[in-house]
């Protein structure tokens, strides 16, 4: 289904029948990836009495409690209650749904003391002088199929630098998404710099603004306009699993 979408003051046709799924499956065992040291998900029948929440055990129906860090079991969206001392929550801080995103390839380049880190002149050069979108994503080299799978636990993955979330800033940009566990590096001294940059908290706090990361976009994605539909299970807390949906734009 091809539709034409006008917004501020600019066309854009998009195919809705060809979704690009950029969200990382959860599922049970420790193939799934994770951070921050979380046990990977758990899904547990039901059992009350001799009553057993599965079919394959004698059950009527398949009826099973999920156990999950959104932080660290998979794809997330979170708002700025993830690092606030008000209780914000993404369901109510999230109210629009559909956005122009730009989606950019980045090679982290490596600091003396072996961080890896992607600052504001890479992403100048990546977004050239396209026009300003309301969502980026970001996609790190090297990309296999591995960060599926991936325990990013102790790894000192690679993180965005306060400039470069200062650059975004004055961008416009409003939703940010990445494939790594964190804006921010794993182990930082709790200064999360990044995060208090981007909502700019507390001083002038940015409540619509939301960080997804753990993400994924296979190679085969060509960098580009799209819209984003960033669709959230509706939970009363900082953040919530998503499954951010891409439609190319032409």
């Amino acid at each position: 289904m091809i539709a034409t979408i006008f917004h501020k003051g600019r066309e854009y046709r998009i195919d809705f029948f060809k979704p690009i799924d950029i969200s990382m499956p959860l599922h049970n065992g420790q193939s799934c990836t994770s951070a921050w040291y979380v046990s990977p998900m758990r899904l547990e029948p039901v059992v009350n009495g001799t009553w057993v929440g599965d079919v394959n055990q004698g059950g009527s129906v398949n009826f099973r409690n999920i156990t999950f860090n959104p932080h660290g079991n998979g794809t997330h969206t979170e708002c700025v209650g993830h690092i606030s001392k008000e209780f914000y929550t993404i369901n109510s801080t999230l109210k629009r749904f559909l956005f122009t995103a730009e989606l950019i390839t980045v090679l982290p380049c490596e600091l003396d003391n072996g961080d890896f880190i992607i600052n504001e002149l890479q992403l100048k050069a990546a977004l050239g002088d396209v026009m300003k979108p309301e969502a980026l994503v970001i996609r790190t080299l090297g990309n296999s199929a591995a960060k599926l799978s991936t325990n990013y636990s102790n790894s000192n993955p690679p993180y965005l630098t306060r400039p470069a979330i200062e650059y975004l800033n004055e961008l416009g940009v409003e939703h940010l998404l990445f494939d790594m566990p964190s804006v921010d590096r794993e182990v930082d001294g709790g200064k999360l710099e990044a995060h208090h940059a981007f909502w700019n908290y507390p001083h002038n706090t940015q409540l619509h603004k939301t960080i997804t990361e753990l993400i994924y976009v296979p190679n085969e994605i060509s960098d580009g306009t799209y819209l984003l539909n960033l669709q959230i299970a509706p939970f009363e807390n900082d953040a919530s699993p998503s499954k951010p949906v891409l439609y190319k734009v032409f």
